[in-house]
């Protein structure tokens, strides 16, 4: 799935994305980063999968496109 990053607190670690497909924003943990970089920037735009996750709906597997 593909999406863009609406925000990403490098301090705290952790984000949110903005899916092209129906989903609301989905959380996005820096350690679900695809090096080389383990960080993202408002309006990039990435790929990625969702999981279930303990507060709901999860990107991993980030990719930057």
């Amino acid at each position: 799935m593909k999406g863009t990053v609406e925000l990403f607190n490098e301090a705290k670690g952790f984000g949110f994305i903005k899916p092209d497909e129906g989903e609301k924003h989905l959380i996005v943990q820096r350690g679900n980063i695809i090096a080389p970089s383990h960080s993202l920037i408002e309006g990039q735009r990435v790929e990625f999968e969702i999981i279930q996750g303990e507060k709901g709906l999860e990107a991993v597997k980030v990719n930057i496109l």
